[in-house]
């Protein structure tokens, strides 16, 4: 008995040219996209990353209030 895969390929060799190549392409491109938990773990490297150069001295901190002062100015 196949596989799902083998009846996955079969199928697709059955499409026409255009739409293997766009299924091609679809399948590629999906190739790059982080998975859900490679993003979780980037931005918590970030993350830990920022925070190290706070403590660090580094980096300084702006006071919230500033934050959302410019952030009103931008959108304003």
């Amino acid at each position: 008995m196949g596989t799902k895969l083998d009846k996955l390929i079969t199928e697709a060799l059955e499409l026409s040219i255009e739409d293997r190549a766009r299924l091609a392409a679809r399948l590629l491109l999906s190739l790059d996209e982080p998975s859900e938990s490679e993003v979780e773990r980037l931005w918590l490297e970030e993350a830990e990353r920022r925070i190290n150069e706070f403590r660090e001295g580094r980096v300084l901190g702006i006071p919230a209030d500033e934050v959302f002062r410019r952030a009103i100015d931008d959108i304003s």
